[in-house]
C-alpha cells in the first residue's frame, strides 16, 4: 500500500457536530415552516451547504431564488457557529491526538478534506490547527462529496500521490469521492456501511495497525 499521507474528513470523523448541524437546520426551516426530521437530515451528511439547502427545498412550499437560498443558508450557518463557540479539544473523542501524533511520528503527512466552510474554525476550537500540514475546505472548491475534487486538492497541497493517500470518511458520498479520486480509503461510524470501503474501523486509534502494516502496493 505504501502510504505517505492520511486525509481526515472532519465533522463525523475527528469530532461529532451532528446534533449541531441538526438542530440549526431543524430552527431555519421552523422559522420557514418546511418539515425537517432526522431522515432528510441524514441526506446532507458529507455534501456542501447549498447542497443541503436544494434537499431541504424538495419540502418547500414556495420556490426561493438563488439569492434566498444563500441568505438561507447563511442563517443555518449563523445558528451552527452560535453553537460551535462551546466546542472545545475536551469534545474530541477518545484516542484523537494520540493518534494523529502517532502518525506524525512515522513522518505520514497528515490533512484534512472537509466540505465545511467552518473547518478552521472548528479545528481552532479543538486546538488541532497545527497537527495537520494542509487543511482543504469548502472554502476553496467549486464540487462537493462525491467529487473528490477536496480530497485531490489535499494531496497537492501535501505534495502526495493520490494512490499514496488514505482518507478517512463517515460518510458514503465520502467514500465514492476518495474512490474516485484514486485513493485508499477508511470507513467510520456509518460509512462502514459501506461496501467500497477498503478499511472499516470502529475508532481512530484502529488506523495504526492498518499503517504499521503499510507495505508495498498500489491501486
Amino acid at each position: 500500500m505504501n502510504i505517505e499521507a492520511v486525509i481526515f474528513d472532519l465533522d463525523g470523523v475527528l469530532v461529532h457536530t451532528d446534533q449541531h448541524h441538526y438542530l440549526a437546520w431543524k430552527r431555519m426551516c421552523d422559522e420557514e415552516c418546511i418539515p425537517f426530521d432526522e431522515t432528510i437530515n441524514n441526506r446532507l451528511r458529507g455534501i456542501s451547504r447549498m447542497a443541503c439547502v436544494n434537499i431541504i427545498l424538495e419540502k418547500a412550499t414556495r420556490m426561493y431564488s438563488p439569492q434566498e437560498k444563500m441568505r438561507l443558508a447563511e442563517r443555518k450557518n449563523g445558528y451552527y457557529k452560535e453553537m460551535l463557540q462551546s466546542l472545545s479539544a475536551e469534545d474530541l473523542p477518545s484516542g484523537v491526538v494520540e493518534t494523529l501524533d502517532r502518525l506524525r511520528a512515522k513522518q505520514i503527512k497528515l490533512a484534512i478534506g472537509s466540505s465545511s466552510k467552518n473547518a478552521p474554525y472548528i479545528l481552532e476550537r479543538l486546538g488541532l490547527s497545527h497537527k495537520f500540514d494542509a487543511v482543504a475546505d469548502g472554502n476553496e472548491i467549486r464540487s462537493s462529496k462525491p467529487d473528490p475534487e477536496v480530497f485531490l486538492l489535499a494531496a497537492v497541497e501535501l505534495d502526495v500521490r493520490p494512490y499514496r493517500c488514505l482518507v478517512v470518511e463517515d460518510a458514503a458520498a465520502g467514500v465514492e469521492a476518495a474512490i474516485r479520486g484514486g485513493m485508499w480509503v477508511a470507513a467510520i461510524g456509518e460509512a462502514c456501511l459501506c461496501d467500497m470501503a477498503d478499511y472499516h474501523i470502529g475508532q481512530i486509534k484502529e488506523l495504526l495497525p492498518i499503517l504499521q502494516a503499510n507495505g508495498d502496493g498500489g491501486k
